[in-house]
């Protein structure tokens, strides 16, 4: 067990892990960019680390220094928070090789994740309800036309390796495939240096609910849901909880999928499984 925690993020969410771990009796470490050498989550840790420049790319996005900053400190174990380095599972693992802790998901459980073919056909292995659609490997125009035909219109195009809103358009035709298709992939090329796409139907009037689950990384459990349907451009603006309208077995089915779902990637930490749930 560590006795000493580095918080590699800033803001809000580094002074909220800053006082949980001092609840906890844990000494905390801040890293900072100059621009942030005097945001309030400096002032709160016990001991704070300048990593680098304004940008993030210089700083908060600079794991090898983040790792430095824990060793120079002592700090045991490393919290992400959440963006910046939460998600890349090579810095989990350097994390790991450097002999520290890294206070999240595991690296497998990261990839698994990351890309929306692979993450959705693990999930139908998994026996969690996806949205139909075709998610497989052959990424040519005319055979992704063919899906779209047999899924039916209107149709999303996403980037596999998508999110915010890039790399996605929606298809009300066959006729407006093609350009759709060139405009998603000229998106996601630039955003994520990757232009796999996957099709599936467009939900009409969806909602778009949240199941919070727990894992260990082989057991899970869910703290029950919450509505984020109130968006805009793709990024929530409300979250409500519990979900207005929902039944009680609606929650009780929802809840077995997210535990699924986060049993099958070996899950350990917080996490969210996302849904796409028709209004009907």
């Amino acid at each position: 067990m560590f006795d000493k925690l580095l918080i590699a993020n800033r803001g809000e969410i580094a002074c909220r892990v800053i006082e949980t771990a001092r609840k906890m009796g844990l000494g905390t470490v801040s890293v900072y960019s100059d621009a942030d050498r005097g945001a309030r989550h400096v002032e709160m840790a016990d001991e704070a680390v300048n990593i680098g420049s304004a940008a993030p790319s210089e700083s908060y996005l600079r794991g090898k220094a983040i790792i430095e900053a824990a060793r120079a400190t002592g700090a045991g174990a490393i919290h992400p928070g959440y963006g910046f380095l939460s998600e890349n599972p090579d810095f989990v693992e350097a994390v790991e090789a450097a002999g520290l802790v890294f206070v999240g998901p595991s690296a497998d459980a990261i990839r698994a994740m990351g890309l929306k073919d692979a993450a959705k056909a693990l999930m139908e292995k998994a026996d969690v309800p996806v949205v139909p659609g075709y998610h497989g490997v052959e990424q040519g125009d005319a055979h992704l036309a063919a899906e779209a035909d047999r899924i039916g219109f209107p149709v999303l195009i996403k980037a596999v390796a998508g999110g915010g809103g890039k790399g996605m358009r929606k298809v009300t035709g066959s006729g407006d495939f093609a350009d759709a298709l060139e405009s998603a992939r000229a998106e996601a090329r630039t955003a994520f240096g990757n232009d796999a796409v996957l099709v599936e139907k467009f939900v009409e009037k969806p909602r778009h609910i949240e199941v919070q689950v727990f894992g260990d990384g082989e057991k899970a459990v869910h703290l029950f849901e919450r509505d984020c349907s109130m968006q805009r451009r793709h990024q929530k603006v409300i979250e409500e909880a519990p979900a207005p309208g929902m039944t009680d077995e609606m929650r009780s089915a929802m809840g077995a999928a997210a535990v699924r779902a986060a049993e099958a990637v070996g899950y350990a930490g917080a996490g969210t499984v996302e849904f796409i749930v028709d209004a009907s």
